[in-house]
């Protein structure tokens, strides 16, 4: 139950702040507020293992919110940049050798293993193809795969990532 209602109530909260500024009670209409409080409740039904799963309420801890607000805009755009000018580089240049490689993050939740995964498939010229549930492994598609990685079993995480351990900040905020 409680992990419903903290759900609701995150769901709800964050209703408002999307709404605000739309409507004649205060910043909201009443209409809005009702569609908000059911949608809400829907949400609450549906995700409430997502942020309070086994009793734990670790996603809510205002220092791991603030680093998810920090890891969207610095190190997930530095490498959202990076891979940008990369992928451009490549078309121009036809510099292509795609493949599938085996990457290994670390990372033993589901939340950490599903930013990751999403992470990654964001990225142009990546995309998340499958998860080895035993290892927590994600097979990722690349659009250049070095030389020699075709070759490794497993690619450490920190190899993929140049600039910015990406897994290290999930790590921050999902475990």
């Amino acid at each position: 139950m409680i992990a419903f209602l903290v759900t609701a109530g995150a769901a709800f909260l964050m209703y408002l702040i999307l709404t605000a500024g739309s409507g004649t009670i205060g910043l909201w209409s009443l209409s809005e507020l009702v569609m908000g409080a059911l949608l809400s409740i829907l949400t609450g039904l549906i995700a409430r293992n997502f942020l309070c799963r086994s009793e734990s309420y670790r996603l809510l801890s205002p220092i791991r919110l603030l680093l998810l607000l920090v890891y969207v805009p610095v190190p997930f755009f530095i490498e959202l940049t990076k891979a940008n000018l990369d992928v451009a580089y490549r078309v121009i240049t036809m510099n292509i050798r795609p493949g599938i490689i085996r990457v290994h993050s670390g990372l033993k939740t589901d939340l950490g293993i599903f930013m990751l995964a999403n992470s990654i498939t964001l990225t142009p010229g990546t995309l998340s193809v499958g998860l080895d549930e035993e290892t927590n492994d994600l097979f990722i598609h690349n659009i250049n795969v070095a030389e020699g990685d075709e070759k490794k079993e497993i690619i450490e995480s920190a190899e993929l990532f140049s600039l910015v351990n990406l897994p290290t900040w999930i790590r921050r905020i999902a475990e």
